[in-house]
């Protein structure tokens, strides 16, 4: 009784071996390879029950992933055209698409096909990287370079089953030795044009100073010329009245300067002057205080002539005897397109009018005394 108890046993745990090992399970995220012998005799790539021979002696069932698998490049170092390093991070998307050439080519490991794809993908950055400039990685240009990435790896994996779903670049970063060397030559260009702007505004300041000072020289020259006229004509106007008051009555006209004489010289002023008593300064001094006589004629009055103009006469500029033609107010364009010219109230005032000269009288011969 007891053996065939055992017997029994025996047979269900070997119904229960045979029936379980025939039997396998493909879900909706894996798919499966089943060889015999070594020999790739069956793929599934529906999730469903399946049996095979009983035993994993024969037929063997290899589960692969149908999922999106990752495979992630860190700190690649790349050169750019221009000869520049970058460091960059970047990852790519890929799905088991061919069970049998994965199981053939690669022998069925996803770390044999990781390392492909390293390397192949390693290799496309650099040649991505190594066509385009400094600039082009940080600009609108990435999403084609991801675009070029993709469509050149693509060809090489599909050799071993490997479809390449996307690929995106994480991180693009200057190499630590190129950081410093690149942020000193960019400070040296931002230098450099901030000198331009400086020699620039420099340059528009002299020119401006150059404008204001022949400005200047021209109104003080002007203003200088006109009022040399001016004190001319008063000198000719005080000179002609002097000369005909003379003319009225010189007996009269020498005492009078000689009493201003006698007032500028022997004022308060402390002064001490020895002079002989027959010298000419005192004459009017020994005629015990009797004025001269007046004279018996006159000369009629003197008749208000108006002051002759000594002006030049002439069209010329008025700083011609400075060297300068030009009458025009100097501008100057900047380089924005606008023009500088003088303010309202720095022109050069206008030359003095000239009127004819009058004709002065002769004066009048003195009356003898």
């Amino acid at each position: 009784m007891t053996n065939r108890l055992f017997i029994i046993g025996a047979v269900v745990l070997a119904a229960l071996y045979v029936l379980f090992s025939s039997v396998y399970v493909v879900n909706e995220r894996e798919q499966a390879i089943v060889t015999r012998f070594g020999q790739i005799t069956d793929v599934r790539t529906d999730p469903g029950l399946y049996f095979k021979i009983p035993t994993d002696f024969v037929d063997q069932v290899q589960i692969i992933e149908d999922r999106l698998l990752r495979q992630d490049l860190t700190n690649l170092r790349v050169q750019v055209s221009g000869g520049a390093f970058y460091e960059v991070d970047a990852f790519l998307t890929y799905r088991i698409t061919n069970p049998r050439l994965f199981r053939e080519r690669a022998q069925g490991s996803l770390a044999v096909v990781d390392d492909r794809i390293a390397t192949r993908f390693a290799a496309v950055l650099r040649q991505v990287y190594g066509l385009r400039e400094f600039n082009a990685a940080l600009s609108e240009q990435r999403p084609e370079m991801m675009r070029e990435a993709r469509d050149l790896i693509r060809p090489d994996v599909e050799q071993i089953g490997i479809e390449i779903i996307d690929v995106r670049i994480l991180r693009t970063e200057l190499a630590a030795e190129v950081f410093e060397r690149t942020y000193e030559r960019m400070r040296a260009e931002r230098l450099a044009e901030a000198a331009l702007l400086r020699a620039r505004g420099d340059e528009q300041a002299q020119s401006l100073r150059a404008i204001a000072e022949r400005q200047a020289s021209e109104i003080v020259a002007a203003a200088t010329r006109d009022a040399d006229i001016i004190r001319g004509q008063g000198d000719a106007e005080r000179n002609r009245i002097f000369a005909q008051a003379y003319g009225q009555d010189a007996e009269f006209f020498e005492f009078y300067r000689s009493m201003e004489a006698y007032r500028t010289a022997l004022g308060n002023t402390g002064t001490t002057m020895v002079l002989s008593p027959e010298s000419a300064f005192f004459r009017y001094f020994g005629s015990d205080g009797q004025l001269p006589a007046a004279s018996p004629t006159f000369n009629p009055p003197i008749t208000p002539q108006p002051a002759p103009n000594i002006g030049t006469g002439s069209d010329e500029p008025a700083l011609d005897g400075l060297g300068i033609e030009e009458t025009i107010a100097p501008t100057m364009t900047l380089e924005d397109g606008s023009e500088l010219s003088p303010t309202i109230g720095t022109e050069a005032p206008a030359p003095a009018e000239e009127t004819a000269p009058a004709a002065t009288p002769a004066p009048a011969p003195a009356t003898a005394q």
